[in-house]
């Protein structure tokens, strides 16, 4: 379902979580339209994060080119910018040029650090960002390197969401003001407001600020274990009666130790058994005694094995296109199957289509190449 059609957004080349919001605006239905450089490498379809998009190409660092992007963000409602702070700005594109010649629109910057700071013009990536925020505090257990998931946390959930987030929540208020906003959305800010949940669990005590000391870190029944096969599982039964499920059905019942499932002093001995268990017997063997019960339950796959999961099969979620995996648009409207994923378009496919939509005449265009 297109639930944005009708948004016109205008990205500028970049990498990582900006070019993912923009898929993200582009699989609901916003009209994404991407500036790229002329010169710049081929990604071919393993560039996902370019499909449903209409890109065009252009040599920002002229005259010409920066006056035709201004043409285009006339009619565009947002736009979309992962660069350095500074960049922008010296190609003549920052928000006070561009909101003279459109005073609605929302002007999405992300970054690691944000705009502004003591760290804003250094280099960084993703685990950096959760690492400064906190988010990266509570990835793994005790005594062992705290190691967050690539690009999921800082990236993906601390950038790219949270600048879709305020970039969607711009345009509303200029649709009814008629004025538009810079958003700042730095990744760093995003991740620690990620943690709010646990800070919540921390404050009612749940939480120590030393690791491997609360049920997410530390208790035996939410966890990952190896099977005989050397493949993962996950299980989670936080709940006293999801947790005496899993004793049943894993043969636990009657143990002292797994008997008083808060006893921190019994998690111990409990996750040394546990973990003996699991790795007797393989993956399939675990899926089939525990999946689809209320103990918790779920294997660890790899996007491939994900794939072809029968809940996922079912929901569909992930597809091969051009020879690549891909998942999704999300989230769903209606109870409707998302379709295909949108193509992914050769570079500068759009530029004449949408220069003309800009109104530049064909000789404007001409001078361009």
């Amino acid at each position: 379902m297109d639930v944005l059609q009708g948004l016109r957004v205008v990205e500028f080349e970049g990498l990582g979580p900006a070019p993912f919001c923009g898929m993200l605006l582009a699989d609901l239905g916003a009209d994404v339209i991407l500036i790229e450089r002329p010169d710049a490498d081929r990604a071919g379809p393993a560039a996902i994060y370019r499909r449903g998009k209409r890109s065009i190409t252009l040599d920002l660092k002229t005259d010409v080119g920066c006056k035709a992007a201004l043409r285009i963000l006339e009619k565009a409602e947002a736009l979309i910018e992962g660069l350095r702070p500074g960049v922008m700005e010296r190609l003549g594109l920052g928000p006070d040029e561009v909101r003279a010649v459109n005073p609605k629109i929302v002007y999405g910057r992300l970054t690691g650090w944000g705009q502004t700071g003591p760290l804003a013009p250094a280099a960084g990536h993703d685990i950096n960002y959760v690492s400064l925020s906190g988010a990266a505090w509570y990835a793994g257990e005790a005594g062992t390197a705290p190691t967050p998931p690539p690009t999921l946390v800082g990236d993906i959930g601390g950038g790219a969401l949270y600048l879709a987030v305020g970039i969607l929540s711009g345009v509303l208020r200029a649709r009814q003001t008629g004025e538009g906003t810079v958003v700042d959305a730095a990744i760093v800010d995003g991740a620690a407001h990620m943690t709010n949940l646990l800070l919540s669990l921390r404050a009612a005590g749940g939480l120590p600020e030393r690791r491997g000391e609360s049920m997410l870190d530390g208790a035996p029944f939410y966890g990952v274990y190896q099977c005989a096969d050397g493949a993962w599982i996950s299980v989670g039964p936080l709940e006293p009666k999801f947790y005496t499920l899993m004793m049943e059905r894993v043969g636990l019942m009657g143990i002292p130790h797994f008997a008083v499932q808060y006893d921190k002093s019994a998690w111990p001995r409990a996750r040394a058994q546990l973990a003996q268990i699991f790795a007797e017997k393989p993956r399939d063997y675990w899926v089939k005694q525990l999946e689809g019960t209320d103990v918790c339950f779920a294997p660890v796959l790899s996007p491939s094995e994900a794939a072809h999961h029968p809940h996922m099969a079912a929901r569909r979620v992930y597809r091969e296109q051009g020879g690549v995996l891909q998942a999704v648009a999300a989230p769903r409207f209606d109870g409707e199957i998302p379709p295909a994923p949108r193509s992914i378009p050769p570079r500068g496919a759009h530029t004449r289509e949408v220069l003309k939509e800009a109104g530049l005449t064909d000789e404007e265009i001409d001078a361009l190449r």
